[in-house]
């Protein structure tokens, strides 16, 4: 080990170049309004999918159980085995498509609880949890497709669906779900129909004379727009970390932005009149100018299309980015902060001061979602929680969620400790 790696100045070095900080304390507040919309019966699973929209999974895990959630969803299964290794033990469904024998392998030592969407996939799951060790019925989740029109069987075929399943003495149906297309739209006509398909569905295996499983069906966008949508679970992703799925929700609910994007500028020169900066010469000054390079760049999410098109905040102040961003930094245009000095702190996406710079806005002139903006910040970008409100702790967590495992699941959690 390098001698700089033993040093406690490790801990700083991550907040030499660029970082991500999550506010716990914005996260735990969105939690705990996203739960006063729901009726008392009704849980909330934050979808912690990839890497929690950009923000790391474990700590947004912990904290969200910490604070009122009691499912987590996640889409592939390392997704899943990473939480249980960092000792959660809450249900974890696992949102993506489940076909070969060696996944049903891994999601049953697990603990996971997958998705099924196809006769195939439950035959095929059955036959494996046959062949294997496993003894209690194992749990899975059945996907209609309402009009999404990716995974899941067709909404009609529901019942037939549902009495497969029921015939495989290795499985139990945990619940009965679909997914919204349009729920971020004004216009609820698409929505109000996939509702319905739902509802009807239901009633067809109601009327086969089957006990209904949970049932789900909202987004966040669902869970914001229509108490009615809430069925016996929501999954929400992006509210939980702070942002509207649409502006016309945003009188819903007040969420506060979890994620802030930071860098630091790492030299400050001065340009002449007729100098270029950066690849190809986007932008050439035409006067005398001061000119910041800040360590981050397109390798670190910061989308290159946003050349010379963007703010950032340095002192409570909007400042010019300028010439093409580069794969590990980017250069602005200081006018503004003649006495600028190397080390300082540069805001790309939050607040500092009263300005604030959002994922919306960066979405909006890349005619892209937010969602999209979030996933992109890479990994070496530390990320560094502020405003923690309750330290996360494995064993509270683990009292949470206790009573939704198996005794197998509780002693693989407990030897995790150990």
């Amino acid at each position: 080990m390098l001698s700089w790696e033993k040093s406690s100045s490790v801990a700083s070095m991550k907040r030499e170049r660029a970082w991500v900080e999550i506010d716990l304390a914005a996260l735990a507040d969105n939690v705990r309004q996203l739960k006063r919309l729901l009726l008392p019966a009704t849980e909330l699973m934050t979808v912690v999918k990839a890497d929690a929209y950009g923000h790391g999974a474990v700590t947004i895990a912990q904290t969200a159980l910490q604070c009122g959630a009691t499912w987590l969803g996640v889409a592939t299964i390392p997704e899943g085995i990473e939480l249980r290794e960092a000792g959660i033990t809450a249900p974890i469904l696992l949102l993506g498509a489940t076909n070969t024998p060696e996944q049903i392998r891994a999601i049953a030592r697990w603990q996971l609880q997958p998705t099924l969407g196809t006769p195939k996939q439950a035959l095929v799951c059955a036959e494996t949890l046959n062949q294997s060790t496993h003894r209690s019925p194992f749990p899975v989740h059945l996907k209609l497709d309402t009009g999404m029109s990716r995974l899941g069987a067709p909404w009609q075929q529901s019942a037939e669906f549902v009495q497969l399943v029921q015939r495989l003495p290795q499985l139990q149906i945990a619940s009965l779900y679909s997914h919204l297309a349009t729920a971020d739209d004004p216009n609820e006509a698409v929505m109000r129909q996939q509702q319905a398909r739902f509802n009807r569905a239901i009633a067809q295996i109601r009327s086969a004379g089957i006990p209904l499983p949970r049932l789900h069906l909202a987004n966040s966008a669902a869970t914001l727009a229509d108490a009615d949508l809430h069925y016996d679970l929501v999954r929400v992703g992006l509210a939980t970390y702070g942002l509207h799925p649409a502006p016309h929700l945003q009188s819903k609910i007040n969420l506060k932005p979890v994620l802030q994007v930071k860098a630091r500028v790492t030299q400050v020169k001065t340009l002449q009149p007729g100098t270029g900066v950066s690849y190809g010469y986007q932008f050439i000054a035409d006067r005398q100018m001061p000119l910041a390079v800040v360590g981050i760049g397109y390798a670190d999410g910061v989308p290159r299309n946003l050349s010379n098109r963007i703010d950032v905040l340095i002192r409570g102040q909007r400042v010019r980015q300028v010439g093409s961003i580069t794969m590990d930094q980017l250069m602005l245009d200081v006018t503004n902060l003649p006495d600028l000095q190397e080390g300082e702190i540069v805001t790309l996406l939050g607040q500092d001061g009263k300005e604030q710079i959002s994922t919306e806005d960066w979405a909006t002139l890349l005619n892209t979602i937010s969602w999209e903006i979030l996933c992109s910040f890479k990994h070496r970008l530390p990320r560094l929680t502020v405003n923690q409100p309750i330290p996360p702790q494995i064993s509270q967590v683990k009292e949470s969620v206790l009573p939704h495992l198996e005794p197998e699941t509780v002693a693989r959690s407990n030897s995790l400790d150990s």
